[in-house]
């Protein structure tokens, strides 16, 4: 096995299919098909049932997945630490963080890191929690900005900041701008939050089920919405409320966008954490980055 072969196997997976993978690649398609041809040869056995929806993986190819992740992720490892080497911090530096902390908290971190260090090659990418942690995971983004602590042992997880929920709602709500005593006067309300990843929530909806459930109010009505800007669109639209942390609405609160409800016995937090990979390597670049956000963050 090469590093040509596993990258065109774990293009195909994750991109659904052959032409996908050929674009992503910029090979033809029969080079690509030729390509993984040589790495089930060579291993002996298919990595993908070819079906009328797309291939999917194999048997062999579930079995082979986390490996590619892992040696590839490695030689990305090698050859950061070998442009580690040179004085100053260069090179490229995948930053993954969920969409609500992309905001006025982090922009001016990143406009400093950017002036700092012009010859790294910052790209950014959004994603939900779990999400940006399996990106961080499988090399896709050297660091991970996201909520809680990823429980995976491949990542490791710094706590950067708590910040505050807060439930949203539309500014032409009714109790928009008002305290009510108790979360139970919201009980009959429509929350939004995101949808579920198999047996993992995104943590706003994992917060609204467990406080009801904490409070004895049982689950609350909600409904799942996967875009964070559709999200914000429906909440001013009113069709129900939400809980963010105060980083990911504070650009809504302050253009007066979007509205919020004071809860008298709701103490809700949150954990802003970073996340890298567990023995990967972090070259100067990306160092230089997570300062950048401890110190950010840690003037919350």
């Amino acid at each position: 096995m090469d590093a040509e072969g596993l990258s065109t196997f774990l293009a195909i997976h994750r991109h659904g299919g052959f032409s996908n993978a050929a674009r992503v690649l910029h090979r033809t398609q029969p080079a690509i098909s030729r390509r993984i041809s040589l790495l089930e040869e060579e291993l002996g056995v298919p990595l993908f049932e070819r079906i009328s929806g797309g291939p999917m993986l194999s048997q062999a190819g579930s079995v082979l997945l986390p490996y590619a992740e892992r040696a590839l992720a490695a030689m990305r490892d090698a050859e950061e630490a070998v442009r580690s080497l040179t004085a100053a911090p260069s090179g490229p530096v995948a930053l993954a963080v969920v969409g609500t902390l992309a905001g006025a908290q982090l922009t001016p971190v990143l406009k400093r890191f950017a002036a700092c260090h012009p010859a790294v090659e910052l790209t950014l990418r959004t994603a939900i929690s779990v999400e940006v942690g399996d990106l961080v995971r499988r090399g896709e983004a050297t660091i991970g900005l996201r909520y809680g602590r990823d429980p995976s042992p491949e990542v490791t997880s710094e706590g950067l900041a708590v910040e505050r929920l807060i439930v949203v709602c539309a500014t032409e709500h009714p109790l928009k701008g008002t305290c009510v005593p108790a979360l139970a006067a919201l009980r009959e309300m429509r929350w939004l939050g995101f949808p579920e990843v198999p047996g993992r929530r995104e943590i706003w909806a994992s917060h609204i089920v467990a406080l009801f459930q904490a409070y004895g109010l049982g689950e609350p009505g909600w409904t799942p919405v996967d875009s964070l800007t559709t999200h914000k669109r429906l909440i001013g639209a009113g069709f129900g409320l939400a809980l963010f942390g105060e980083s990911g609405i504070a650009e809504e609160l302050s253009a007066g966008t979007l509205g919020r409800i004071e809860v008298g016995d709701l103490h809700a937090t949150q954990e802003i954490t970073a996340v890298t990979r567990h023995g990967g390597f972090l070259s100067a670049a990306a160092r230089a980055l997570l300062d950048e956000l401890r110190a950010g963050f840690a003037k919350r």
